[in-house]
């Protein structure tokens, strides 16, 4: 029986210069009962029958460190098919930037999507630290995907819409979205434009 095409996932997260930093976060983070509908699990529910959907829960999600996200992230890799797909969402899609643009993998992606992901340090409300910053040549990137898609809102409150620009001058080939509103930081219950532009790279592959 043919394999499903597989589409790996790396959510979001957070970085902090020192522990009174972290400990500030938790005492004052929003909490809620509500679970909130999130456009990364819509997106599992409504492609889970023609891909394999792969979600690791990476360590110390809002106390991430890149060494320990490549460790882990590195355990997938070997188990990854010819033709498939990564998606990094905000932290998720930096982590990705950097780990592609410094690992040549042994199989290219079909496609790579970096959703709302910071460029740099320049965030107004976030500290980018934890390793997860970029070197000057990401060139890498492109050669390890056939399809690169970044996707960024304007009304981002989190990572700004500049960032785009950023990507745009290191990547001339990338495929750069900008969309009018996605409730800010990605904050939608459903993507319908990421899963039509999956579909359209496994038709033309």
């Amino acid at each position: 029986m043919k394999k499903k095409p597989q589409i790996l996932m790396v959510h979001g997260g957070m970085t902090f210069r020192n522990n009174k930093d972290y400990a500030h976060f938790l005492k004052t983070r929003k909490v809620s009962t509500q679970e909130r509908p999130y456009w990364e699990a819509d997106l599992e529910q409504k492609l889970e029958k023609k891909f394999e959907i792969i979600r690791p829960r990476m360590p110390l999600q809002d106390n991430a460190k890149y060494r320990d996200w490549k460790i882990f992230f590195d355990r997938y890799v070997p188990l990854l098919r010819k033709n498939f797909i990564l998606i990094g969402s905000s932290l998720g899609g930096i982590f990705l930037a950097k780990y592609l643009s410094e690992n040549k993998l042994s199989k290219k992606a079909l496609s790579v999507y970096l959703v709302c992901a910071p460029f740099d340090g320049s965030l107004s409300s976030e500290d980018l630290v934890g390793g997860f910053r970029l070197k000057a040549d990401i060139s890498l990137i492109e050669k390890n995907c056939m399809n690169l898609h970044i996707l960024f809102s304007k009304d981002d409150d989190i990572v700004p819409v500049s960032h785009a620009e950023k990507y745009r001058n290191k990547l001339k080939k990338a495929h750069i979205v900008i969309y009018k509103s996605k409730k800010g930081h990605f904050n939608v219950p459903t993507f319908p434009e990421i899963i039509k532009l999956i579909n359209e790279d496994v038709k033309e592959r």
